[in-house]
């Protein structure tokens, strides 16, 4: 079984920016296998949908805490679906990547995201999998915690509905061919 989770800020006035972009993949990884996302079970604070991708069981699911704190419910979940943490993958925004861009890896440090951080705490381990999708650099001096924290510019919005859509296709590759999914990632180039 894998473990598939979109890091996100749950609450409605977080949709569509750019620290949302994970969940948006895993979203789109649901609606590709025909599922629906659901209440998870009662000690994981996640809303979660099942599906069956090339044979494997998958679990997909989108925390229902701030981002900072996505820890404890990726530790309960993997407790509770009983998932080692070298089948779990995390996807989440990196503005060290550029705009567009895709970033597969295993093990690596958290580059200074806070909900990777709090994951690594909780776990105690590194050795997850992360799928990052570049959502670039904020202009000038702007705050990067308020740069992330906005939508996407009406001109960007379609390239980040493709690479959505490719990250998905990432996802689904990484389930049973994870060194494919690394190339298919690094592959990735933005239209624009």
């Amino acid at each position: 079984m894998k473990l598939i989770v979109g890091l996100r800020n749950p609450e409605r006035r977080f949709e569509g920016t750019r620290h949302n972009v994970g969940a948006e993949v895993v979203e789109a990884v649901a609606k590709r296998h025909g599922r629906s996302f659901r209440r998870g079970p009662r000690r994981v604070a996640m809303s979660v949908a099942h599906a069956i991708v090339d044979d494997v069981d998958v679990v997909l699911a989108l925390p229902k805490v701030s981002m900072n704190v996505s820890g404890p419910p990726v530790a309960a979940a993997l407790r509770y679906y009983r998932v080692d943490a070298a089948d779990l993958l995390v996807i989440h925004d990196d503005i060290d990547l550029p705009f567009g861009r895709l970033r597969l890896h295993t093990g690596r440090g958290t580059g200074g995201h806070n909900g990777v951080r709090s994951i690594v705490e909780q776990i105690g381990r590194r050795d997850f999998t992360r799928l990052k999708v570049g959502v670039g650099r904020p202009p000038g001096q702007m705050d990067p915690a308020a740069f992330v924290l906005q939508r996407f510019d009406t001109d960007e919005r379609p390239e980040i509905e493709r690479l959505v859509e490719d990250a998905a296709a990432v996802v689904d590759r990484y389930v049973t061919d994870p060194e494919r999914a690394i190339q298919m990632a690094g592959e990735r180039r933005p239209d624009r």
